[in-house]
């Protein structure tokens, strides 16, 4: 049966962080600048080790970190900062890899690596070194394992993203993959980005059924993108896929508060992260639907 990931926060209070606007931190002199994200770094810490208890406890060995665990951190006032929290990052790294809790993270949408304006681009590398830098605190591997996720981000800049990718940082590079979105970029184009590009693929089935216009999970192209999508991963058994349901008809891109619909080519991906309103009720909602189908099929045969 595939893995199943929680996406950031429980439905529940039990995964929950702190943040801080820019306003309130502008607020603030220099000294107590420091102190505000000093307390909020060491508080988010010790959620994210509770979000691992959460996950070990729930037998749930993917999670998908917050892109804002740490906010600021790729400023100066906040990388200084994080810094002091080397060995605690470290402690919740291990961790997870000894519990094979397998961490990912989606920076924000700010993130667009072929924009037409550099500084955008600029801004877009310097909020990914900084998620790569986290990652390397924590002491994940560079690699898809411990992958950092975007959207292809302008239209009709393929040959801008692919160039600007192979361009990154080696532990930016080695982690990123691409997933197709539902108005610029289909699965192919990601698909054929991420072959020349040399970065793995995440699919996501709810994109592509908008993107195609499609009205069921069980296009014969989806099974097709998912077998394009494992192409593009060194190692096959790492591939990651999203789920999402519409809110209120199919393809309604508001995600639904549980998976009702699940394409039936999934049960051949190794990992999925559930993005559902109901978070870890729609994870045990899917585990118990299989577990009764695969009980079911044993009782029949």
């Amino acid at each position: 049966m595939p893995e199943l990931g929680l996406v950031c926060i429980t439905t529940s209070d039990a995964v929950r962080y702190r943040t801080i606007t820019r306003k309130r931190l502008l607020q603030l002199e220099a000294a107590e600048q420091q102190k505000a994200l000093r307390t909020l770094y060491g508080e988010n810490l010790r959620r994210l080790g509770v979000a691992i208890d959460f996950c070990q406890a729930q037998q749930i060995h993917l999670y998908r970190l917050p892109s804002a665990t740490f906010p600021f951190a790729d400023e100066p006032v906040g990388e200084s900062i994080l810094t002091e929290f080397t060995e605690g990052l470290r402690q919740i790294g291990d961790r997870a890899l000894t519990l094979g809790i397998r961490l990912v993270l989606h920076p924000d949408q700010f993130v667009v690596l072929n924009s037409d304006r550099a500084e955008v681009i600029e801004n877009s590398i310097k909020i990914l070194k900084t998620h790569a830098r986290l990652f390397d605190l924590l002491g994940l591997p560079p690699s898809p394992w411990a992958l950092m996720n975007i959207h292809g981000g302008k239209g009709d800049r393929s040959q801008r993203l692919i160039q600007v990718i192979q361009s990154l940082p080696d532990n930016v590079r080695c982690r990123l993959t691409l997933e197709n979105d539902e108005y610029t970029y289909s699965a192919t184009e990601i698909a054929t980005i991420c072959q020349e590009a040399q970065v793995a693929m995440v699919f996501d089935a709810h994109h592509h059924v908008i993107h195609e216009q499609l009205d069921t999970y069980e296009d014969p192209s989806v099974a097709a993108m998912i077998t394009a999508a494992r192409a593009t991963w060194s190692r096959p058994e790492w591939q990651l896929v999203h789920i999402s349901n519409g809110s209120h008809f199919f393809r309604d891109p508001r995600h639904s508060d549980v998976i009702t619909v699940m394409p039936s080519a999934y049960r051949t991906v190794p990992w999925i992260e559930v993005e559902a309103k109901q978070k870890e009720v729609a994870i045990e909602k899917l585990k118990q639907e299989w577990l009764f189908a695969a009980v079911k099929e044993h009782v029949s045969s």
